[in-house]
């Protein structure tokens, strides 16, 4: 139970919001409950803050209150937003942003409420007719020419969850200047301010004629057309997980070539409640149970699953027995770069200016694949918006021709510029079919990768700290590790620390030295003499602080696998005990 005080403060924010007549009867009699309940933990919860609009936009449970994504939050959002593109393109007469939209309850509703907002702020509104993925949002930004754009999800989080996230006229997620521009234009609104009657004549609703030039895009990432050719009738399982993904994918990967594409029937329904899983996300094995079931009945080569907003990916093929295993966020990154870059040096297209991303915790293993190969890798912050940042900088000058991160999201090419489990789970199935043109398996691929470049084992860990309390308790912890860092790690010795929110690189003599970034983050890195690499961070969407494991070793052949897994498992659990975990 909160204090006394907070929860004081929290009753008389919930009591304005009875008092006012700008707030429906509907989200009065939610506050009621909320008053009225002996148990004042959800009230507090619900207004202890305001929900605040971050460099990612917005993300919370839904329902009413200031810490929860209702109208009233997403319309001071949008109502932020528009007048900082008002300000920021002043004398344009045509100002238009595109709204997209996923399965989630009130996800509709959200971008209905927006597209309103937009159009009663003079501002040309573009929304889709249906639910669409994330990452063709972000196309149709640069397609119809828009200068902003915004998408209603709340990714992969649970059901209870929405959100919002904006991009500019690049097709990216806001960075500086207008992130931090947009967030002091949204925390001057107030809900009388928000201009809710919308303009007709301003919005126009989009669908299949942006689904077609999307998809002509994604098409053009194919590398080997003829090795589809010879393998069309390879046995694919997808599931949308009652998302997005079902409106694109299968039609994307007909449209590659491939006729034997076989949908989860029970996941083909659009539900935001997500019937089937405790969790609609692809990084949960839960999340794939109806696709491996649906796999091992037809005899599938490979099992893809979406996120809801179909920007991410989750993948399973069969090991070297048989048995359907799950390839993780960064072994499928690492599979992506390595056959992207080794098919296009056999097709003859590297002119020599390529070059690859990867964020700060996703696999360094990728950076031995750029280094042999001499592809120039780039090192970013976690989230596509940074991914997207170095193609801005590098746009004219070299080819972007992949990056990715850990968390099971790829951008294949640069048409878009969020992760995009479009054109991936396209490109993932070519390379099945160039595989099993060998008369090999994705899993043997991946073998292939750990014996010429060495052997990386991944592991992340979540610890969830909800509500106020688990805030405080993730900054404490934080704070604890600055404070108190670690020496060694599973016997080895600690000889590099990365903070990236004073952006120094500490040595094990204590020598210092600035880390070239855009701006500081909340992570923290230490490095061993024995290859191991630990980050830390906050999540910036959910309640909980992650811990992300990688330990090297080296892999003499696939027969080898379960025993280099076995011993690298066996270290992750030595190096959960010397930080506590």
């Amino acid at each position: 139970m909160e204090n006394e005080e907070l929860i004081q403060q929290c009753a008389e924010k919930a009591q304005k919001w009875l008092d006012s007549p700008l707030y429906d009867e509907e989200t009065k009699r939610g506050v009621q409950q909320m008053l009225c309940s002996e148990d004042k933990t959800e009230l507090v919860n619900a207004f202890y803050q305001n929900l605040e609009f971050g460099t990612g936009g917005l993300r919370g449970i839904m329902g009413p209150g200031t810490n929860r994504m209702n109208i009233y939050t997403v319309g001071a959002a949008t109502q932020g937003l528009a007048n900082y593109l008002n300000k920021s393109f002043e004398g344009k007469k045509d100002i238009a942003v595109v709204i997209g939209y996923d399965c989630r309850n009130n996800s509709q509703l959200f971008a209905e409420t927006c597209a309103n907002i937009f159009s009663a702020n003079g501002i040309k509104v573009y929304l889709f007719d249906d639910m669409r993925p994330t990452p063709e949002m972000s196309f149709a930004i640069r397609h119809l020419h828009c200068q902003s754009g915004i998408i209603l999800t709340a990714s992969h989080n649970p059901k209870e969850y929405n959100g919002y996230k904006a991009y500019w006229d690049d097709g990216a997620q806001v960075l500086a200047p207008h992130d931090k521009g947009i967030i002091d234009e949204v925390n001057k609104v107030n809900v009388a301010d928000i201009k809710f009657e919308g303009n007709k004549e301003l919005i126009t609703i989009v669908g299949e004629e942006i689904d077609q030039a999307y998809l002509e895009a994604v098409h053009t990432v194919s590398i080997d057309p003829e090795c589809i050719k010879r393998q069309k009738d390879l046995s694919i399982v997808y599931t949308p997980i009652h998302g997005t993904g079902m409106k694109l994918i299968p039609r994307s990967l007909n449209l590659w070539g491939f006729e034997n594409v076989n949908c989860v029937p029970e996941q083909m329904i659009k539900d935001g409640n997500f019937p089937t899983v405790v969790s609609p996300n692809p990084e949960n094995a839960e999340a794939l149970t109806l696709a491996l079931k649906l796999a091992k009945q037809i005899d599938a080569d490979i099992v893809m699953a979406s996120d809801p907003d179909a920007d991410r990916v989750g993948m399973a093929c069969k090991n070297d027995k048989g048995e359907w295993i799950l390839i993780n966020g960064n072994q499928t990154c690492l599979i992506f770069l390595y056959y992207i870059i080794r098919n296009r040096q056999a097709k003859g297209q590297m002119k020599g200016n390529e070059f690859i991303v990867k964020t700060i915790v996703t696999t360094d293993l990728i950076r031995e694949v750029a280094k042999k190969n001499h592809i120039e890798m780039f090192d970013c912050y976690t989230g596509f918006k940074w991914i997207a940042r170095e193609i801005r900088i590098n746009e004219g000058k070299k080819k972007y021709i992949g990056g990715g991160e850990e968390s099971y999201g790829f951008m294949a090419a640069d048409f878009v510029r969020d992760k995009d489990a479009v054109s991936a789970c396209s490109l993932l199935a070519e390379i099945c079919a160039w595989a099993k043109d060998q008369g090999k398996t994705l899993y043997d691929v991946l073998m292939d990768i750990y014996e010429e470049y060495g052997f990386a084992y991944n592991k992340a860990i979540s610890v969830v700290k909800p509500g106020k309390s688990g805030a405080d308790e993730i900054k404490a912890m934080m704070e604890e590790f600055r404070a108190q860092p670690v020496k060694e790690l599973a016997g080895s010795p600690v000889t590099l620390v990365k903070d990236f929110k004073t952006l120094t690189a500490t040595d094990a003599e204590g020598k210092t030295t600035p880390i070239q970034m855009p701006e500081t983050s909340n992570v923290i890195q230490w490095f061993t003499a024995d290859g191991t690499i630990v980050s830390i961070r906050p999540s910036g969407t959910e309640p909980k602080i992650k811990f992300y494991i990688e330990t090297r070793d080296e892999l003499q052949s696939a027969a080898d696998y379960e025993a280099t897994v076995a011993r690298a498992d066996q270290k992750v659990e030595a190096i959960k005990k010397s930080i506590g975990l």
